[in-house]
């Protein structure tokens, strides 16, 4: 599972990778919150009601979940068991307390973390998206620097520094072969 701050380019990555990889199966996440214009159900999330996705915690079905800001999110559990008893390799792209839950259900899975060459640079690329208020970006700041604290708690780290240099680096950490 790759886990890592918002603006670290984890999306990036992870497009890049099954790009050149597309016997890697990227589990889907499940949401009560209702789907953005353009979100397909099964595609970008599979959108729940929040009495399906209670429904689903309370028989374990579930690898992680969460609740943000009013909404449920989390990795259903089946599929990724499917993928894996199928012998394709499943990457769950997730956030650090969804990593530390899969980490107590799942401990063989390896946990990657994704890592900004610097704080600044960081920052730079979150307001660089001109896509959040000054408040947001605070908090994403904030919720950053934690994340980063936890380095010691995943398999392995990978600066994202260089795109192509990264998704190298990634495959090889994945024991994957580049193209």
């Amino acid at each position: 599972m790759i886990t890592g701050p918002s603006g670290v380019g984890k999306g990036t990555l992870v497009a890049r990778l099954l790009g050149r990889h597309p016997e890697i199966w990227l589990s889907i996440s499940a949401t009560t919150r209702a789907p953005r214009p353009g979100e397909e159900d099964g595609r970008h999330y599979r959108f729940l009601s929040r009495e399906a996705f209670e429904a689903q915690v309370a028989a374990g079905g579930f690898l992680e979940w969460a609740e943000f800001a009013g909404n449920l999110y989390g990795t259903p559990r089946q599929p990724v068991e499917e993928q894996l008893a199928a012998g394709r390799p499943v990457l769950l792209e997730i956030e650090l307390e969804g990593a530390r839950q899969v980490r107590r259900t799942f401990p063989a899975g390896q946990q990657l973390l994704i890592q900004p060459p610097s704080f600044a640079e960081l920052e730079r690329r979150i307001r660089g998206r001109g896509t959040d208020a000054e408040a947001a970006i605070q908090k994403r700041l904030a919720r950053a620097r934690i994340e980063l604290e936890a380095v010691a708690e995943f398999d392995a780290c990978l600066v994202n520094d260089d795109l192509e240099e990264s998704l190298k680096a990634l495959e090889l950490l994945l024991g994957l072969s580049g193209t």
